[in-house]
């Protein structure tokens, strides 16, 4: 399904009756990615899943965005379908827009539960390492890129950038790497707190993108939240413990 979203035509699922689940998904992914859970949970509800500005089928925002310009669409998104209480199930980069949406104040709708699954938010803190490693980056980078090396070495900025880049940035078009650069740098730990909706956590305890230190410190900061431990499985529980995750996700919302 298509529909038009302050300008933008986005690709959406809409399956299934009853209580509204909104899905948000993870960053580089699309609804596709989520089938399991969509058909799962369409079995006694209705679930709507759009595929996010730059990502799937839907094309990339106009400039690069930041967490706050992905609340706005998702709002404005429900807002068409004139829901007024929904649960929200989000995977990874889905969770930083939970987090900045809950935060709102009076929301059209009312947020009744929430699944985060591998949730992205809070922000890593660096070694001392990582610190010196990035500043010797920075600096080889700004050398590099004066006009006589520039000439002698037209491709060592992006050779460098590629080597040093995640999977996620160097994949990304020029425009979605610096949407990308404005998300990952928001630590968004002072939101946490503000989620007072009952809210499950699920979690590969092998997660290397979003740590299981990440969930314990989730758990902590909101109010009413529990943690489901999907053990041997990585950032992306869900798809490889379906059961698992698909069970639980269907006791909770009932």
């Amino acid at each position: 399904m298509i529909k038009k979203i302050d300008g933008i035509s986005v690709n959406y699922a809409d399956e299934g009756e009853g209580d509204v689940v909104l899905l948000l998904h993870g960053w580089g992914a699309n609804i596709t990615l989520y089938r399991g859970i969509i058909d799962t949970l369409k079995q006694d509800r209705r679930v709507i899943a759009p595929d996010m500005p730059g990502f799937g089928k839907t094309p990339e925002p106009p400039v690069p965005w930041c967490v706050d310009d992905y609340v706005d669409f998702v709002l404005h998104f429900i807002e068409s379908f004139a829901v007024k209480r929904l649960s929200l199930v989000v995977h990874s980069f889905g969770g930083r827009v939970f987090f900045k949406m809950n935060a709102r104040k009076e929301l059209p709708f009312v947020i009744e539960k929430a699944v985060l699954i591998d949730s992205a938010g809070i922000l890593p803190q660096k070694t001392l390492r990582q610190k010196c490693s990035l500043r010797l980056y920075k600096a080889g980078r700004a050398f590099m890129n004066t006009s006589p090396m520039r000439f002698l070495y037209p491709d060592a900025v992006e050779q460098m950038r590629k080597k040093r880049g995640s999977a996620d940035y160097n994949n990304a078009t020029p425009l979605m790497r610096a949407t990308l650069v404005k998300v990952v740098n928001e630590d968004l730990e002072p939101y946490m707190s503000l989620v007072q909706c009952p809210t499950l956590l699920i979690w590969g305890d092998r997660d290397t993108a979003t740590p299981i230190e990440d969930a314990k410190r989730m758990e902590e900061l909101i109010k009413d939240a529990g943690l489901v431990v999907c053990e041997g499985a990585g950032h992306f529980s869900f798809a490889e413990q379906p059961a698992k995750v698909n069970g639980a996700l269907r006791v909770f919302l009932s």
